[in-house]
């Protein structure tokens, strides 16, 4: 089985621009993203998918391949179907990487890699359960309800599932939640299709794009996780980064 990991880097983000060149220990964060993803034994190449050339030259430059694409993609899955569109290579699955955490693990990587052994398998991704109500509570924190198949059965910003028998701040103990941690992989075929989709009414609503391919019946398989990265979504977030460097260095 041929696996590409694929890691989107847009340079004009909204609250960070530039956030993929930003330096972590003395390495941009792209870098740090692709070395993690290289240690992955299960995908078979790497590449950076980037609409900016100053990004292309900085990790090209590094020795790694960067593939220059559209600035109109909403989404890392649309840059993903871009790339499979300009590479002369064939790949079964698609890996999407997310390009904000420098320390993700590689054998998340893998393990997500490795459930598209199961033919049955089109589309898959990464939960982590809920331990704590500040995240239970925070519309930034997407959660997600799945099925004793461990399928996605819905994503939301919202607290879901709504506990009944009591006040909220006891919800945490009375249901087992989790939280959506972003990477997804794609069988290829699959990919290309669920591009062309429309968008759809509840992901106008909740501004998830998983919800287009549930609605237009595509499953989703979850597997749940206890490792999280460290995401880097603003400027306030490299102090994190580089304690947790830290940290991970003097172990």
């Amino acid at each position: 089985m041929r696996v590409l990991g694929v890691i989107p880097a847009r340079y004009a983000s909204t609250r960070f621009p530039g956030k993929p060149l930003t330096e972590i220990g003395g390495k941009s964060m792209i870098l740090r993203v692709y070395e993690q993803a290289c240690l992955a034994k299960s995908l078979t190449n790497v590449v950076v998918a980037t609409d900016d050339h100053r990004i292309a030259e900085h990790v090209e430059k590094a020795g790694v391949k960067a593939i220059i694409t559209k600035q109109t993609h909403r989404s890392g899955t649309e840059r993903c179907a871009e790339v499979i569109e300009l590479l002369n290579e064939k790949y079964d699955v698609i890996v999407n990487i997310q390009g904000d955490e420098p320390f993700v693990s590689p054998l998340q990587i893998e393990t997500l890699s490795e459930i598209f052994l199961d033919s049955q398998i089109n589309i898959a991704t990464l939960i982590k359960r809920i331990s704590n109500n500040e995240e239970l509570f925070n519309q930034n924190v997407v959660k997600v309800v799945i099925n004793k198949r461990k399928e996605a059965m819905y994503f939301s910003r919202s607290t879901i599932p709504f506990v009944r028998s009591c006040d909220a701040e006891f919800w945490i103990d009375k249901s087992v939640y989790y939280k959506h941690l972003g990477i997804y992989a794609y069988r290829t075929e699959i990919l290309k299709k669920i591009v062309l989709l429309d968008e759809s009414e509840y992901e106008k609503s909740e501004s998830l794009e998983q919800l287009r391919w549930l609605e237009n019946g595509y499953k989703i398989n979850t597997i749940i996780t206890d490792f999280e990265s460290v995401a880097i979504d603003t400027p306030e977030d490299i102090e994190k980064a580089n304690l947790f460097l830290k940290l991970k260095e003097q172990k």
